[in-house]
C-alpha cells in the first residue's frame, strides 16, 4: 500500500498540547490533545511532546514535524528564545532535543506565527497576500503574512504585535514592556479589569447589561487604538482576529472599526477588512504542519 506524504503539526500551550498528522493538502488524518505537564518546564514538556507524537503516528509515516511554541523562536526554527508565560523557557534548543529523541527533522516557530500560517493556508487569510493575525487569548499573539510569506524579521522574533505600547503608564507586561496592547485586550486583562471571564461579560452584554455593554465599547476603542499603529506600519489587506475573546467580536468589532476610521487616514486603510479567524483552536496545529511542509520545500502558501 502506498502511503501519502505526511507531516506532524504540534501546538504547545500552557494547558494542552494539540497535534495532528497532515497531508500536503491540509487534510488532518489523525489528531490528539494531551494535557501539558505542570509545571510546564522544558524538561517536562519536551518528553511529553515526543510521547504524543508517537501516539498520533504509531506507524511512523510522517516525515517531519513542525511545532508552535509560546514565544519567539530563532530565525532558523531551532531554538525557543523565550516563552513569556511558561517557566524555564529561555534559549531552549527544542528542535535538537526532539530530533534526538524522535529521529525526524523538526522546525519550530512562535505559536501565533503558526496560527497565522494556518489561517493563511486553510482559513480566514487564504484570499490575502498581506494580512496580520492577532490572537486574543491569555495573552495577545500576532503574526504577519507579507507577500504570501510569514514575516519573521532579522532574528526570527518579529510579529509580537500584542506587546506594542498602548499606554506608556499602563500595567507591566511579562514581555518587559509597560501598558502593552496585551494588558488591555487579552483575556487576562479582561479578568483583571472586570473580575469576570470574557464569556460571562459577553452573556451579560447580550442580555442588555449596561455595564457589560459599556465595557465592550471601551474594549473596542482600546483594540482599535492598538490596531491603528499596526495599520500605519503594515497597511495590511486584512486583519484576522482569533483566540478565545474573538467569540465576542459582534460586541466590540463595530466600535473597533469606527476607531480605526477615526485614527487612520484613508490612504493607509483603503480596502481594509477585519474578520474573525476560521480555524479556532486548530489554527496553531494546522500552521505548524504548514511550517513543516514549507521547510521540506513547499515554500509558498
Amino acid at each position: 500500500m502506498v502511503t501519502i506524504p505526511q507531516v506532524i503539526g504540534v501546538d504547545v500551550g500552557g494547558t494542552a498540547i494539540k497535534l495532528g498528522r497532515f497531508s500536503a493538502e491540509g487534510e488532518c488524518l489523525q489528531s490528539l490533545s494531551v494535557e501539558t505537564p505542570q509545571p510546564a518546564t522544558p524538561e517536562a514538556v519536551i518528553p511529553a511532546i515526543v510521547a504524543a507524537i508517537n501516539k498520533v503516528d504509531r506507524e511512523r509515516v510522517a516525515i517531519a514535524t513542525g511545532i508552535g511554541t509560546p514565544g519567539p523562536a530563532d530565525a532558523a526554527g531551532r531554538v525557543a528564545r523565550i516563552a513569556f508565560n511558561l517557566p524555564g523557557w529561555v534559549e531552549v534548543p527544542v528542535s535538537d532535543q526532539i530530533e534526538a529523541l524522535d529521529q525526524r527533522p523538526v522546525t519550530i516557530a512562535n505559536d501565533a506565527n503558526c496560527a497565522g500560517l494556518g489561517e493563511a493556508w486553510l482559513g480566514a487569510g487564504r484570499d490575502f497576500q498581506d494580512f496580520i493575525l492577532l490572537t486574543l487569548g491569555t495573552g495577545v499573539g500576532g503574526a504577519i503574512i507579507h507577500n504570501g510569506e510569514l514575516f519573521l524579521g532579522r532574528r526570527g522574533a518579529a510579529g509580537e504585535l500584542g506587546v506594542v505600547t498602548l499606554n506608556p503608564d499602563g500595567p507591566p507586561c511579562n514581555s518587559g514592556n509597560q501598558g502593552s496592547l496585551e494588558q488591555y485586550v487579552s483575556a487576562t486583562a479582561i479578568r483583571r479589569r472586570t473580575g469576570m471571564e470574557p464569556h460571562e461579560l459577553a452573556k451579560r452584554a447580550q442580555a442588555g447589561d449596561r455595564d457589560a455593554i459599556a465595557f465592550w465599547h471601551q474594549y473596542g476603542l482600546d483594540f482599535g487604538a492598538g490596531l491603528a499603529s499596526l495599520i500605519y506600519v503594515l497597511t495590511p489587506e486584512a486583519i484576522v482576529i482569533g483566540g478565545g475573546v474573538s467569540a465576542s467580536t459582534e460586541l466590540f468589532l463595530p466600535t473597533t472599526e469606527q476607531e480605526i476610521k477615526r485614527r487612520v487616514q484613508p490612504a493607509s486603510r483603503e480596502g481594509l477588512i477585519l474578520k474573525k479567524a476560521e480555524l479556532g483552536n486548530r489554527a496553531g496545529m494546522v500552521g505548524a504542519a504548514r511550517l513543516a511542509w514549507q521547510r521540506l520545500g513547499h515554500h509558498r502558501l
